[in-house]
């Protein structure tokens, strides 16, 4: 994958993460009805999504400073994707124990698996890019 197109990516995910931080954050309710899928999780609990909303903030926070911070890019990257993916995780948990309906994989992916996705390709590329970066001034 070439600087440019991790580079591009890493920014437009983290600035996707971060408005949807900030909706949570200012609107918790509209967010709540919003988002496919997400009334069928339980009652609206205003508290509970700013908390998300915030993790969301700074999940957007290191997509977009790793981008800009090749030195801390991977540390940065690295543990915003294990928050994604614990989050992917537990969403694949709920529909294996019943709690959601096998429905819920296609309409989570775009927003829940495949920014872990995405965390996972892009953490891997900046580990790469980092050795590379050091092999070549050694």
């Amino acid at each position: 994958m070439s600087r440019t197109l991790a580079l591009s990516t890493a920014r437009l995910m983290g600035a996707g993460l971060l408005a949807n931080g900030i909706y949570m954050l200012v609107s918790p309710g509209s967010w709540y009805l919003a988002v496919p899928g997400v009334i069928t999780t339980g009652p609206f609990n205003q508290h509970f999504l700013r908390d998300i909303g915030f993790i969301f903030l700074l999940l957007g926070v290191a997509f977009l400073s790793g981008a800009s911070r090749p030195g801390a890019r991977s540390i940065l990257w690295s543990t915003a994707t294990f928050w994604l993916c614990g989050h992917a995780l537990f969403h694949l948990w709920e529909v294996g124990v019943g709690i959601c309906g096998p429905s819920a994989i296609p309409r989570d992916f775009p927003a829940v698996t495949l920014p872990a996705i995405i965390g996972v390709v892009l953490s891997m590329w900046s580990v790469r890019d980092e050795r590379a970066v050091r092999a070549s001034t050694a």
